[in-house]
Protein backbone atom coordinates (compact mmCIF):
# COMPACT_ATOMS: atom_id res chain seq x y z
CA UNK A 1 0.00 0.00 0.00
CA UNK A 2 1.19 3.41 -0.94
CA UNK A 3 0.49 6.22 1.64
CA UNK A 4 1.43 10.50 0.65
CA UNK A 5 4.45 10.20 2.53
CA UNK A 6 5.87 8.24 -0.63
CA UNK A 7 5.23 10.61 -2.92
CA UNK A 8 6.61 13.86 -0.99
CA UNK A 9 9.99 11.44 -0.56
CA UNK A 10 10.29 10.26 -4.06
CA UNK A 11 9.55 13.54 -5.63
CA UNK A 12 10.81 15.87 -2.80
CA UNK A 13 7.68 17.98 -1.94
CA UNK A 14 6.45 19.15 1.39
CA UNK A 15 3.07 18.50 2.57
CA UNK A 16 0.78 20.75 2.98
CA UNK A 17 -1.51 20.40 6.40
CA UNK A 18 -2.97 24.13 7.01
CA UNK A 19 -6.41 24.99 5.74
CA UNK A 20 -7.19 28.97 4.75
CA UNK A 21 -10.87 28.31 5.63
CA UNK A 22 -13.65 25.88 7.11
CA UNK A 23 -14.99 23.08 5.49
CA UNK A 24 -18.67 24.54 5.62
CA UNK A 25 -20.68 25.17 2.52
CA UNK A 26 -20.73 29.30 3.73
CA UNK A 27 -16.62 29.20 3.26
CA UNK A 28 -17.32 27.53 -0.41
CA UNK A 29 -20.07 29.68 -1.46
CA UNK A 30 -18.19 32.74 -0.79
CA UNK A 31 -15.48 31.88 -3.74
CA UNK A 32 -17.57 30.21 -5.98
CA UNK A 33 -18.92 32.40 -9.21
CA UNK A 34 -22.36 33.15 -9.83
CA UNK A 35 -23.49 29.94 -11.73
CA UNK A 36 -22.25 27.88 -9.17
CA UNK A 37 -23.55 26.48 -5.46
CA UNK A 38 -22.09 23.83 -3.32
CA UNK A 39 -24.41 20.81 -2.69
CA UNK A 40 -22.85 19.69 0.21
CA UNK A 41 -19.10 21.00 2.55
CA UNK A 42 -18.57 18.99 5.78
CA UNK A 43 -15.83 17.20 7.21
CA UNK A 44 -14.97 13.25 7.28
CA UNK A 45 -12.52 11.77 9.94
CA UNK A 46 -10.09 9.46 9.63
CA UNK A 47 -10.95 6.04 8.77
CA UNK A 48 -14.57 7.17 8.51
CA UNK A 49 -16.70 5.80 5.47
CA UNK A 50 -18.47 8.04 3.07
CA UNK A 51 -21.67 7.06 1.73
CA UNK A 52 -22.46 9.01 -1.40
CA UNK A 53 -23.29 6.68 -4.38
CA UNK A 54 -24.68 6.19 -7.87
CA UNK A 55 -25.85 4.03 -10.38
CA UNK A 56 -22.11 4.14 -12.03
CA UNK A 57 -20.01 3.83 -8.76
CA UNK A 58 -22.09 2.41 -6.29
CA UNK A 59 -19.63 0.91 -3.97
CA UNK A 60 -19.07 3.07 -0.51
CA UNK A 61 -15.58 4.94 0.35
CA UNK A 62 -14.03 3.44 3.11
CA UNK A 63 -10.64 4.28 5.27
CA UNK A 64 -10.16 7.75 4.12
CA UNK A 65 -7.56 10.32 5.83
CA UNK A 66 -9.18 13.29 7.57
CA UNK A 67 -10.32 15.16 4.83
CA UNK A 68 -12.73 17.85 3.40
CA UNK A 69 -15.69 16.33 1.61
CA UNK A 70 -17.41 19.32 -0.98
CA UNK A 71 -19.87 19.04 -3.95
CA UNK A 72 -20.82 21.67 -6.24
CA UNK A 73 -23.59 21.97 -8.51
CA UNK A 74 -22.60 24.32 -11.76
CA UNK A 75 -25.12 25.65 -14.55
CA UNK A 76 -23.81 25.15 -17.90
CA UNK A 77 -26.90 26.51 -19.47
CA UNK A 78 -30.41 27.58 -19.50
CA UNK A 79 -30.71 23.61 -20.16
CA UNK A 80 -28.22 21.73 -18.43
CA UNK A 81 -26.48 21.77 -14.81
CA UNK A 82 -23.97 19.65 -13.91
CA UNK A 83 -22.02 18.29 -10.25
CA UNK A 84 -18.61 17.86 -9.28
CA UNK A 85 -16.69 16.79 -6.07
CA UNK A 86 -13.74 17.46 -4.09
CA UNK A 87 -11.48 15.60 -1.73
CA UNK A 88 -9.31 17.80 0.12
CA UNK A 89 -7.24 15.84 2.53
CA UNK A 90 -5.98 16.90 6.09
CA UNK A 91 -2.19 16.46 5.07
CA UNK A 92 -2.04 17.74 0.90
CA UNK A 93 0.91 16.67 -1.04
CA UNK A 94 0.34 19.99 -3.32
CA UNK A 95 -0.74 17.83 -5.97
CA UNK A 96 -4.27 18.08 -8.06
CA UNK A 97 -5.78 14.72 -9.42
CA UNK A 98 -8.45 14.15 -11.63
CA UNK A 99 -10.36 10.86 -12.34
CA UNK A 100 -12.57 10.29 -15.36
CA UNK A 101 -15.94 8.39 -16.04
CA UNK A 102 -17.15 5.19 -17.99
CA UNK A 103 -19.42 4.91 -20.92
CA UNK A 104 -22.22 7.16 -20.63
CA UNK A 105 -22.16 6.81 -16.92
CA UNK A 106 -23.31 9.82 -14.76
CA UNK A 107 -22.02 9.84 -11.39
CA UNK A 108 -19.33 11.75 -9.12
CA UNK A 109 -16.57 8.83 -9.26
CA UNK A 110 -15.84 9.31 -5.51
CA UNK A 111 -14.52 5.89 -5.83
CA UNK A 112 -11.12 6.48 -7.19
CA UNK A 113 -11.38 9.80 -5.61
CA UNK A 114 -10.75 7.47 -2.61
CA UNK A 115 -7.58 5.91 -3.97
CA UNK A 116 -6.31 9.80 -5.14
CA UNK A 117 -7.10 10.67 -1.95
CA UNK A 118 -5.09 8.53 0.07
CA UNK A 119 -2.18 8.98 -1.38
CA UNK A 120 -1.99 13.07 -0.57
CA UNK A 121 -3.66 14.38 -3.67
CA UNK A 122 -6.43 16.61 -4.05
CA UNK A 123 -8.85 14.72 -5.71
CA UNK A 124 -11.78 15.97 -8.03
CA UNK A 125 -14.11 13.91 -10.19
CA UNK A 126 -17.80 15.12 -12.70
CA UNK A 127 -21.20 13.19 -12.88
CA UNK A 128 -20.84 15.01 -16.23
CA UNK A 129 -24.49 16.61 -15.84
CA UNK A 130 -26.60 13.08 -15.34
CA UNK A 131 -27.39 10.03 -13.27
CA UNK A 132 -26.96 6.58 -15.18
CA UNK A 133 -25.35 3.58 -15.62
CA UNK A 134 -22.68 3.01 -18.49
CA UNK A 135 -24.73 1.28 -20.97
CA UNK A 136 -28.20 4.21 -20.43
CA UNK A 137 -27.69 7.32 -22.65
CA UNK A 138 -31.13 8.09 -22.04
CA UNK A 139 -30.37 10.95 -20.34
CA UNK A 140 -29.39 11.93 -23.83
CA UNK A 141 -32.42 12.17 -25.97
CA UNK A 142 -32.89 15.74 -27.25
CA UNK A 143 -30.78 17.35 -24.87
CA UNK A 144 -28.38 18.67 -26.82
CA UNK A 145 -26.34 20.47 -24.00
CA UNK A 146 -26.11 17.95 -21.64
CA UNK A 147 -24.29 15.93 -24.47
CA UNK A 148 -21.93 18.79 -24.47
CA UNK A 149 -21.50 18.46 -20.68
CA UNK A 150 -20.86 14.55 -20.81
CA UNK A 151 -18.45 15.17 -24.06
CA UNK A 152 -15.96 17.34 -22.15
CA UNK A 153 -17.59 20.87 -20.44
CA UNK A 154 -18.15 19.78 -17.16
CA UNK A 155 -14.84 17.67 -16.94
CA UNK A 156 -13.04 21.34 -17.67
CA UNK A 157 -15.39 23.46 -16.22
CA UNK A 158 -15.17 20.87 -12.67
CA UNK A 159 -11.38 21.03 -13.33
CA UNK A 160 -11.06 25.08 -13.26
CA UNK A 161 -12.94 25.66 -10.75
CA UNK A 162 -11.87 22.39 -8.49
CA UNK A 163 -8.43 24.19 -8.71
CA UNK A 164 -9.80 27.51 -7.28
CA UNK A 165 -11.48 25.76 -4.33
CA UNK A 166 -8.01 23.90 -3.73
CA UNK A 167 -6.11 26.70 -3.66
CA UNK A 168 -8.64 28.85 -1.77
CA UNK A 169 -9.11 26.03 0.56
CA UNK A 170 -5.06 25.17 1.46
CA UNK A 171 -3.93 28.75 0.56
CA UNK A 172 -1.16 27.36 -1.10
CA UNK A 173 -0.51 26.98 -5.33
CA UNK A 174 -1.02 23.52 -6.95
CA UNK A 175 2.65 22.35 -8.13
CA UNK A 176 1.05 19.97 -10.13
CA UNK A 177 -1.99 18.80 -11.79
CA UNK A 178 -2.92 15.26 -13.33
CA UNK A 179 -5.38 13.37 -14.76
CA UNK A 180 -5.94 9.58 -14.32
CA UNK A 181 -8.60 7.15 -16.08
CA UNK A 182 -9.52 4.62 -18.62
CA UNK A 183 -12.52 3.91 -21.14
CA UNK A 184 -14.63 7.26 -21.31
CA UNK A 185 -12.41 8.13 -18.91
CA UNK A 186 -9.08 7.89 -21.29
CA UNK A 187 -11.57 9.66 -23.86
CA UNK A 188 -11.97 12.66 -21.59
CA UNK A 189 -8.71 12.86 -21.13
CA UNK A 190 -7.39 12.66 -24.35
CA UNK A 191 -9.82 15.18 -25.22
CA UNK A 192 -9.02 17.81 -22.46
CA UNK A 193 -5.25 18.00 -23.77
CA UNK A 194 -6.39 18.47 -27.10
CA UNK A 195 -9.14 21.50 -26.36
CA UNK A 196 -7.34 22.78 -22.62
CA UNK A 197 -3.62 21.63 -22.93
CA UNK A 198 -3.21 23.89 -19.88
CA UNK A 199 -5.66 21.84 -17.89
CA UNK A 200 -2.78 19.25 -16.80
CA UNK A 201 0.71 18.96 -16.83
CA UNK A 202 0.76 14.95 -17.04
CA UNK A 203 -2.30 12.69 -18.01
CA UNK A 204 -2.99 8.85 -17.78
CA UNK A 205 -5.43 7.82 -20.23
CA UNK A 206 -5.93 4.46 -20.52
CA UNK A 207 -8.06 2.29 -23.23
CA UNK A 208 -9.46 5.49 -24.13
CA UNK A 209 -12.97 5.53 -25.96
CA UNK A 210 -11.47 8.68 -28.16
CA UNK A 211 -13.80 7.42 -31.38
CA UNK A 212 -17.21 8.19 -30.30
CA UNK A 213 -18.76 8.18 -33.23
CA UNK A 214 -17.46 5.54 -34.58
CA UNK A 215 -17.09 3.01 -31.61
CA UNK A 216 -20.43 3.44 -30.71
CA UNK A 217 -21.74 2.27 -34.20
CA UNK A 218 -19.07 -0.44 -34.11
CA UNK A 219 -20.64 -1.70 -31.44
CA UNK A 220 -24.02 -2.00 -32.99
CA UNK A 221 -22.66 -3.25 -36.22
CA UNK A 222 -21.07 -6.44 -34.51
CA UNK A 223 -23.37 -6.96 -32.76
CA UNK A 224 -25.53 -7.41 -35.84
CA UNK A 225 -22.66 -9.83 -37.76
CA UNK A 226 -23.85 -12.30 -35.25
CA UNK A 227 -27.62 -11.93 -35.89
CA UNK A 228 -30.18 -13.25 -36.29
CA UNK A 229 -30.64 -15.95 -34.24
CA UNK A 230 -31.93 -18.15 -35.82
CA UNK A 231 -29.69 -17.76 -38.82
CA UNK A 232 -26.80 -20.47 -39.62
CA UNK A 233 -24.17 -18.01 -39.07
CA UNK A 234 -25.18 -16.96 -35.40
CA UNK A 235 -22.63 -17.96 -32.97
CA UNK A 236 -23.78 -18.23 -29.60
CA UNK A 237 -22.26 -17.21 -26.69
CA UNK A 238 -21.10 -20.73 -25.28
CA UNK A 239 -18.94 -21.11 -28.20
CA UNK A 240 -16.84 -17.92 -27.22
CA UNK A 241 -14.69 -19.67 -24.98
CA UNK A 242 -14.60 -22.71 -27.41
CA UNK A 243 -12.98 -19.54 -29.56
CA UNK A 244 -10.90 -18.41 -27.25
CA UNK A 245 -9.02 -21.36 -25.99
CA UNK A 246 -8.40 -22.10 -29.56
CA UNK A 247 -6.49 -18.91 -30.31
CA UNK A 248 -4.43 -19.04 -27.28
CA UNK A 249 -3.88 -22.78 -28.11
CA UNK A 250 -2.25 -21.02 -31.75
CA UNK A 251 -1.03 -17.67 -30.82
CA UNK A 252 0.50 -18.61 -27.64
CA UNK A 253 3.61 -20.23 -28.73
CA UNK A 254 3.89 -18.27 -31.47
CA UNK A 255 5.15 -15.28 -29.68
CA UNK A 256 8.07 -17.20 -28.40
CA UNK A 257 7.30 -18.24 -24.97
CA UNK A 258 4.45 -20.62 -23.95
CA UNK A 259 3.10 -19.16 -20.62
CA UNK A 260 -1.20 -18.60 -21.41
CA UNK A 261 -0.16 -15.12 -22.68
CA UNK A 262 -0.59 -14.09 -26.08
CA UNK A 263 2.32 -11.21 -26.24
CA UNK A 264 1.73 -11.01 -29.93
CA UNK A 265 -1.71 -11.02 -31.21
CA UNK A 266 -0.94 -8.87 -34.21
CA UNK A 267 2.18 -11.08 -35.12
CA UNK A 268 -0.36 -14.55 -34.84
CA UNK A 269 -1.05 -16.42 -37.91
CA UNK A 270 -4.31 -17.90 -36.51
CA UNK A 271 -6.02 -20.69 -38.73
CA UNK A 272 -9.62 -20.59 -37.77
CA UNK A 273 -11.08 -23.93 -39.96
CA UNK A 274 -9.29 -25.49 -36.80
CA UNK A 275 -12.43 -24.54 -34.66
CA UNK A 276 -14.83 -26.42 -37.83
CA UNK A 277 -16.94 -29.27 -36.79
CA UNK A 278 -16.33 -32.26 -37.95
CA UNK A 279 -19.44 -33.76 -36.96
CA UNK A 280 -23.26 -32.86 -37.68
CA UNK A 281 -24.64 -33.82 -34.53
CA UNK A 282 -22.19 -32.68 -32.20
CA UNK A 283 -21.40 -29.05 -32.14
CA UNK A 284 -21.06 -27.68 -29.01
CA UNK A 285 -17.29 -26.82 -29.10
CA UNK A 286 -17.16 -26.16 -32.87
CA UNK A 287 -18.01 -23.87 -35.95
CA UNK A 288 -19.83 -24.39 -38.85
CA UNK A 289 -19.21 -23.14 -42.13
CA UNK A 290 -21.31 -20.20 -41.87
CA UNK A 291 -20.12 -19.48 -37.72
CA UNK A 292 -16.35 -19.31 -39.31
CA UNK A 293 -18.06 -16.75 -41.59
CA UNK A 294 -18.96 -14.70 -38.94
CA UNK A 295 -15.99 -15.31 -36.73
CA UNK A 296 -13.82 -13.59 -39.62
CA UNK A 297 -15.68 -10.79 -39.84
CA UNK A 298 -14.96 -10.33 -35.67
CA UNK A 299 -11.06 -10.04 -36.56
CA UNK A 300 -11.47 -7.46 -39.69
CA UNK A 301 -11.85 -3.87 -39.99
CA UNK A 302 -15.16 -2.53 -40.14
CA UNK A 303 -14.90 -1.20 -44.04
CA UNK A 304 -18.26 0.07 -45.66
CA UNK A 305 -19.52 2.04 -48.86
CA UNK A 306 -16.23 2.16 -51.80
CA UNK A 307 -13.88 -0.11 -48.59
CA UNK A 308 -14.30 3.15 -46.79
CA UNK A 309 -12.31 2.27 -43.44
CA UNK A 310 -14.97 3.07 -40.20
CA UNK A 311 -12.95 1.27 -37.68
CA UNK A 312 -10.54 -1.42 -36.65
CA UNK A 313 -11.27 -4.95 -35.51
CA UNK A 314 -10.75 -6.77 -32.13
CA UNK A 315 -7.08 -8.39 -31.97
CA UNK A 316 -6.78 -12.15 -31.28
CA UNK A 317 -6.74 -13.11 -27.14
CA UNK A 318 -10.03 -10.68 -26.71
CA UNK A 319 -12.71 -13.32 -26.80
CA UNK A 320 -13.38 -13.43 -23.10
CA UNK A 321 -15.00 -10.35 -23.46
CA UNK A 322 -17.00 -11.07 -26.22
CA UNK A 323 -20.90 -11.18 -24.41
CA UNK A 324 -19.92 -7.12 -23.68
CA UNK A 325 -20.40 -6.53 -27.50
CA UNK A 326 -20.97 -9.64 -29.77
CA UNK A 327 -23.48 -11.97 -27.42
CA UNK A 328 -26.24 -11.38 -29.07
CA UNK A 329 -28.16 -14.35 -27.87
CA UNK A 330 -31.38 -12.34 -26.74
CA UNK A 331 -32.16 -11.48 -30.18
CA UNK A 332 -30.39 -7.60 -30.35
CA UNK A 333 -27.13 -5.92 -30.33
CA UNK A 334 -25.38 -4.37 -27.18
CA UNK A 335 -26.96 -1.00 -25.92
CA UNK A 336 -23.71 0.15 -26.04
CA UNK A 337 -24.65 0.82 -29.69
CA UNK A 338 -27.92 0.92 -29.94
CA UNK A 339 -28.15 4.06 -26.94
CA UNK A 340 -25.73 6.07 -28.73
CA UNK A 341 -27.17 5.63 -32.36
CA UNK A 342 -31.23 6.20 -30.67
CA UNK A 343 -30.28 9.22 -28.19
CA UNK A 344 -27.18 10.92 -29.73
CA UNK A 345 -28.11 10.70 -33.40
CA UNK A 346 -31.53 9.56 -34.42
CA UNK A 347 -33.41 11.05 -31.40
CA UNK A 348 -35.44 8.31 -30.99
CA UNK A 349 -36.44 6.28 -27.68
CA UNK A 350 -34.06 3.54 -28.03
CA UNK A 351 -36.62 -0.19 -27.78
CA UNK A 352 -36.15 -3.40 -28.02
CA UNK A 353 -38.44 -3.12 -30.78
CA UNK A 354 -36.19 -1.27 -33.52
CA UNK A 355 -35.15 -3.77 -36.08
CA UNK A 356 -31.98 -3.06 -36.10
CA UNK A 357 -30.64 -5.24 -38.87
CA UNK A 358 -33.39 -3.22 -41.20
CA UNK A 359 -32.77 0.25 -39.81
CA UNK A 360 -29.05 0.77 -39.37
CA UNK A 361 -26.47 1.68 -42.50
CA UNK A 362 -23.29 2.91 -42.97
CA UNK A 363 -25.39 5.69 -43.74
CA UNK A 364 -26.15 6.07 -40.10
CA UNK A 365 -22.55 6.74 -38.97
CA UNK A 366 -22.48 9.30 -41.60
CA UNK A 367 -25.24 11.28 -40.25
CA UNK A 368 -23.32 10.30 -36.57
CA UNK A 369 -20.08 12.54 -38.55
CA UNK A 370 -22.06 15.51 -39.75
CA UNK A 371 -23.81 15.92 -36.56
CA UNK A 372 -20.96 15.04 -34.30
CA UNK A 373 -22.94 15.21 -31.03
CA UNK A 374 -21.19 17.43 -28.19
CA UNK A 375 -18.06 17.08 -30.82
CA UNK A 376 -17.24 14.42 -28.15
CA UNK A 377 -14.57 12.90 -30.30
CA UNK A 378 -11.16 13.29 -29.09
CA UNK A 379 -9.78 13.31 -32.74
CA UNK A 380 -7.19 16.70 -32.79
CA UNK A 381 -4.87 14.57 -33.46
CA UNK A 382 -2.15 17.93 -33.38
CA UNK A 383 -1.01 17.64 -29.77
CA UNK A 384 2.12 20.05 -30.26
CA UNK A 385 -0.05 22.90 -27.98
CA UNK A 386 0.36 20.60 -24.73
CA UNK A 387 3.85 18.86 -25.77
CA UNK A 388 5.26 22.99 -26.16
CA UNK A 389 3.80 23.30 -22.86
CA UNK A 390 5.42 20.62 -21.24
CA UNK A 391 2.68 18.35 -20.92
CA UNK A 392 3.40 14.41 -20.40
CA UNK A 393 0.83 11.95 -21.81
CA UNK A 394 0.94 8.22 -20.79
CA UNK A 395 -1.53 6.39 -23.26
CA UNK A 396 -2.25 2.47 -22.42
CA UNK A 397 -4.20 -0.16 -23.76
CA UNK A 398 -5.13 -3.80 -22.99
CA UNK A 399 -4.24 -6.06 -25.90
CA UNK A 400 -6.98 -8.06 -24.85
CA UNK A 401 -9.60 -5.72 -24.53
CA UNK A 402 -13.23 -7.01 -25.79
CA UNK A 403 -15.03 -3.33 -24.84
CA UNK A 404 -12.79 -0.74 -27.05
CA UNK A 405 -10.70 -2.57 -29.31
CA UNK A 406 -6.85 -2.11 -29.09
CA UNK A 407 -6.64 -1.44 -32.83
CA UNK A 408 -8.02 2.09 -31.80
CA UNK A 409 -5.43 3.06 -29.64
CA UNK A 410 -2.79 1.79 -32.34
CA UNK A 411 -4.68 4.10 -34.86
CA UNK A 412 -4.86 7.10 -32.67
CA UNK A 413 -1.18 6.70 -31.97
CA UNK A 414 -0.33 6.14 -35.72
CA UNK A 415 -2.69 9.44 -36.67
CA UNK A 416 -0.46 11.77 -33.92
CA UNK A 417 2.38 10.39 -35.16
CA UNK A 418 1.72 11.05 -38.91
CA UNK A 419 0.46 14.61 -37.89
CA UNK A 420 3.49 15.68 -35.54
CA UNK A 421 6.50 14.11 -37.54
CA UNK A 422 6.01 16.63 -40.14
CA UNK A 423 5.59 19.58 -37.74
CA UNK A 424 9.00 18.57 -36.21
CA UNK A 425 8.21 17.46 -33.24
CA UNK A 426 9.52 14.30 -31.14
CA UNK A 427 6.56 12.65 -29.71
CA UNK A 428 8.27 9.62 -27.40
CA UNK A 429 9.50 13.64 -25.88
CA UNK A 430 5.74 13.84 -24.72
CA UNK A 431 3.83 10.48 -25.19
CA UNK A 432 4.40 7.15 -24.26
CA UNK A 433 1.80 4.21 -25.86
CA UNK A 434 2.14 1.24 -23.88
CA UNK A 435 0.24 -2.24 -24.58
CA UNK A 436 -0.37 -4.46 -22.18
CA UNK A 437 -0.45 -8.16 -22.94
CA UNK A 438 -3.50 -9.65 -21.58
CA UNK A 439 -5.15 -6.86 -19.91
CA UNK A 440 -8.77 -6.86 -20.41
CA UNK A 441 -10.94 -3.41 -20.40
CA UNK A 442 -9.34 -1.43 -18.31
CA UNK A 443 -8.30 -4.07 -15.49
CA UNK A 444 -8.33 -7.75 -15.06
CA UNK A 445 -6.75 -10.17 -17.56
CA UNK A 446 -6.76 -13.40 -18.92
CA UNK A 447 -5.19 -16.70 -17.85
CA UNK A 448 -3.64 -14.30 -14.51
CA UNK A 449 -1.43 -12.31 -17.38
CA UNK A 450 0.12 -9.48 -14.96
CA UNK A 451 -2.12 -6.53 -15.75
CA UNK A 452 -2.03 -3.95 -12.53
CA UNK A 453 -0.02 -0.64 -13.49
CA UNK A 454 -2.13 1.45 -10.63
CA UNK A 455 -3.78 3.09 -13.94
CA UNK A 456 -7.27 4.71 -13.85
CA UNK A 457 -9.83 2.66 -12.32
CA UNK A 458 -7.47 0.01 -11.11
CA UNK A 459 -6.49 0.86 -7.41
CA UNK A 460 -9.99 0.74 -6.63
CA UNK A 461 -10.58 -2.36 -8.12
CA UNK A 462 -8.20 -4.12 -5.85
CA UNK A 463 -10.27 -3.14 -3.33
CA UNK A 464 -11.27 -0.33 -0.82
CA UNK A 465 -8.29 2.01 0.58
CA UNK A 466 -5.98 0.46 -1.98
CA UNK A 467 -3.48 2.90 -3.60
CA UNK A 468 -0.59 2.29 -5.77
CA UNK A 469 1.55 -1.16 -6.72
CA UNK A 470 1.24 -3.08 -3.31
CA UNK A 471 5.04 -4.28 -2.68
CA UNK A 472 6.21 -1.98 -5.85
CA UNK A 473 6.46 1.69 -5.06
CA UNK A 474 8.50 2.90 -7.54
CA UNK A 475 7.49 4.42 -11.17
CA UNK A 476 8.84 1.04 -13.21
CA UNK A 477 5.91 -0.81 -11.70
CA UNK A 478 3.80 2.17 -11.32
CA UNK A 479 2.32 4.44 -13.86
CA UNK A 480 1.32 7.10 -11.97
CA UNK A 481 4.47 7.50 -9.95
CA UNK A 482 6.32 6.90 -13.68
CA UNK A 483 4.20 9.95 -15.11
CA UNK A 484 4.66 12.15 -11.86
CA UNK A 485 8.52 11.59 -11.93
CA UNK A 486 8.31 12.09 -15.85
CA UNK A 487 6.73 15.48 -15.25
CA UNK A 488 8.61 16.58 -12.26
CA UNK A 489 12.39 15.54 -12.44
CA UNK A 490 12.34 14.86 -16.40
CA UNK A 491 12.79 11.65 -16.10
CA UNK A 492 11.26 9.68 -18.93
CA UNK A 493 9.38 5.95 -18.00
CA UNK A 494 11.43 3.41 -20.62
CA UNK A 495 8.63 0.73 -19.42
CA UNK A 496 6.43 -0.27 -17.20
CA UNK A 497 5.80 -3.57 -15.43
CA UNK A 498 2.82 -5.00 -15.16
CA UNK A 499 1.86 -7.36 -11.66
Amino acid sequence: MRTQSLFSSLLGLNAVSVQAFDCTPSSFNAILPSNATVNFASSVAAYASFNYTSLEFPANDTGLPALCAVSVNVVSSPNSSFNFGLFLPETWNNRYLASGNGGFGGGINWNDMESNVLAGFAAVSTDTGHLSDVFNASWALNQPESIIDWAYRAMHESVVMGKVITEAYYDNKIKYSYYAACSTGGRQGLKEIQKYPEDFDGVLAGAPAWWTSHLQPWSLEAGLWNLPVDAPTHIPGALFPVIGAEVLKQCDPQDGLTDSIIQDPYGCNFYPEALLCTSPTNQSNCLTGPQLQTLEKFYKDWTDTNNTFVFPSYPLGAEAQYTFILDTDSGAPTSAGTTWVSNFVLNITDSPSIDWLSEFTYSTVQLGDSINPGTANADDFDLSPFAARGGKLIHYHGLSDGLIPTSSSIYFHQRVLSTLIPLGVNVPDFYKFYLVPGMQHCQGSVNDAPWYIAGGNQPFALGAATTGVPGFNDARHDAMLALMQWVEQGVAPEEIVAT
